[in-house]
């Protein structure tokens, strides 16, 4: 194999799982270790570079990160990630002078954003720092978008939401609320440089069967939802089932228990190892005593004597091959389940009746407007996508990474500049060595497991609608929990001029990470090693020839735990500990010194 080239941001990149799998690269180890130190404040600055909502993504984020954490690789359960960023943000210090603010004088663009949602937000949050003269239009009475109306307040209090957005309003954001846009053609005769849609898909799906249009007690989840949080609905029969099982259902069937339900089950048409609906979701509907069916399809709503009674489902059996891929089932029977409401959470589609389709922008067969995933912009020059909006329904940090990656492309756009020609990931690498055997950062391995979140009691979360149910972590709790996280960002760095093939490091290792070998290729190479690489999505590291003998020095990333064993022992400093820190470009970072404005807080 030829010798890993290093200097490829890339490399390091993806040894730090976590960032790799967040949408925005959030610099996940570097904020933790922050919070170990006690340094809040910091932690919640640095989340917000990327993320844009560290409070709010604290409490609802999808965790991406969490399926990817190495801890995972030890153990069962990754670093509680998400809980850790509701840390900083729980326990910061006041940090609106750190904030980036707008300047006295405009750069003379106008951007009109369509939506006060995440993604709008997001990109307002990257351009108003520079200049540019942003107006938000939202139809509703309120900002949030899907993050207020659809997520119950249970799970997202309304102040956290109030003050994170207020730091993007509060530069010099114009902000129109009550003004739904009702022609995007005319929108555009006013002249905007650029137009921002970030609407979200904010029609559910229906279920097209028998008995659906004979009974007023029959909802779509995303309209209930909003319905429940604007208090146009305050209460449900006794007896509720939810069809589908996304986390859509599991914030409907919750929500059906403090509106004074006492029997919800949840509909599932497939097995549990095929529900959309993330882990932690489905725990915490259950702990609220909520059924999960399984293997049940909706044929038909019961209606007597004009009044909704029940549903009737097909009982459904699957085969699943090898693979995990499951076959459309077979109907092994019928039954009835009684109910007074359903609530149907089955998925969401885009909704554009606004847009014409004669401006220039086209569309896929499900109604999605084609959207370069790259550039954000449609077809139509100057109009750009972002969140649900763009490709379909996914989860608040994808909506805020396309809104940066938008925001660049606007930028770029209204300077007259090449949109496709955007700045590359950066990388930094600096060495974390303090003393012989000393280093700036936490290296014990701690076998501690994960920690619980607390919650509020069962017999008190359902007084009212919105007792937030997770209490958060103090402290003190979570300096076990930061503990656990392998810094895998603080990099195994190999010079191989210095080896003197003494097999100390392979010695010490306690993972058997580290082999001295021949070369070969990389199948050869990876049965050689003194554990077989047999996880073929990490990248081996392969140094170049050794002075002595001309091996190789082989390491396998995927069991490495960067418990720095390997620098210590070392005695010609072979191997040094260094952190990679992966260099994001923004908007910001896209500004040529012709176009350039005086950034107040641009330090942020």
């Amino acid at each position: 194999m030829k010798p890993t080239d290093t200097s490829n941001p890339d490399y390091f990149h993806k040894v730090v799982d976590c960032q790799w799998g967040c949408p925005a690269h959030t610099d996940v180890p570097a904020y933790i270790r922050m919070i170990a130190q006690g340094q809040f404040s910091d932690a919640y600055m640095e989340n917000r570079k990327s993320n844009v909502f560290p409070g709010i993504l604290g409490r609802v984020c999808d965790r991406p990160c969490e399926p990817a954490c190495r801890r995972g690789r030890v153990e069962d359960k990754p670093v509680a990630i998400c809980r850790l960023k509701r840390v900083a943000a729980d326990h910061r210090d006041d940090i609106t002078g750190r904030l980036p603010k707008a300047p006295e004088k405009s750069n003379g663009k106008k951007v009109a954003l369509i939506g006060a949602g995440c993604a709008s937000l997001t990109v307002a949050n990257d351009l108003a720092p520079l200049g540019y003269e942003v107006t938000i239009f939202e139809a509703l009475n309120t900002t949030g978008g899907l993050m207020r109306t659809n997520i119950p307040q249970f799970r997202l209090p309304p102040k956290v939401l109030d003050e994170e957005i207020g730091y993007i309003l509060d530069m010099n954001v114009d902000l129109k609320l009550n003004h739904p846009i009702e022609s995007l053609k005319s929108l555009l005769d006013e002249k905007y440089d650029a137009v921002f849609v970030g609407t979200g898909a904010p029609r559910g799906k229906n279920l097209e069967i028998p008995g659906r249009y004979d009974s007023d007690r029959i909802h779509i989840g995303i309209d209930w939802l909003e319905s429940v949080a604007f208090e146009h609905v305050k209460s449900i029969g006794k007896k509720v089932l939810i069809i589908g099982v996304g986390n859509t259902a599991m914030d409907c069937c919750r929500t059906s228990l403090r509106l004074g339900a006492e029997d919800v089950k949840v509909m599932a048409r497939k097995p549990r190892g095929y529900f959309k609906a993330s882990a932690w979701e489905l725990e915490d509907a259950e702990e609220e005593n909520v059924e999960i069916l399984i293997n049940h399809s909706p044929k038909e709503f019961v209606i007597e004597n004009g009044k909704l009674t029940g549903m009737k489902f097909e009982l459904m059996e699957y085969n699943i091959d090898e693979k995990g891929d499951i076959d459309r089932g077979t109907v092994v029977g019928e039954k009835i389940i009684p109910c007074d409401d359903v609530v149907l959470a089955i998925g969401q589609d885009n909704a554009f009746p606004w847009i014409e389709r004669d401006i220039g922008i086209e569309f896929d067969r499900w109604d999605c407007p084609v959207v370069n995933e790259k550039t954000m912009m449609c077809g139509r020059e100057g109009v750009f996508f972002g969140g649900d909006s763009a490709f379909g329904p996914k989860n608040i940090i994808w909506a805020v990474e396309h809104g940066h990656q938008a925001a660049i492309s606007i930028h770029r756009y209204c300077q007259g500049e090449d949109i496709e020609d955007r700045l590359p990931y950066g990388m930094n690498l600096a060495s974390q060595k303090m003393g012989m055997h000393e280093w700036s950062f936490s290296n014990n391995y701690d076998a501690a497991p994960r920690r619980l979140m607390p919650h509020v009691d069962l017999k008190e979360r359902f007084k009212k609608i919105n007792i937030e149910v997770e209490l958060g972590f103090t402290a003190e709790q979570a300096v076990q929990e930061v503990e656990r996280c392998l810094n895998c960002d603080i990099q195994t760095v190999f010079t191989a001029d210095l080896c003197i093939e003494c097999d100390a490091c392979m010695d010490i290792c306690p993972v058997n990470c580290l082999t001295i070998t021949h070369n070969g290729d990389e199948d050869d190479l990876r049965t050689r090693l003194r554990a077989p690489a047999e996880n073929r999505d990490q990248a081996l590291y392969v140094s170049a020839e050794l002075p002595q003998t001309g091996r190789v020095m082989v390491k396998d990333e995927d069991l490495c735990v960067h418990c720095s064993l390997c620098a210590e022992r070392c005695p010609t400093g072979a191997w040094d500990m260094q952190k990679s820190t992966l260099l994001v470009p923004y908007a910001k970072d896209e500004i040529s010194d012709e176009t350039a404005q005086p950034l107040a807080g641009a330090s942020a």
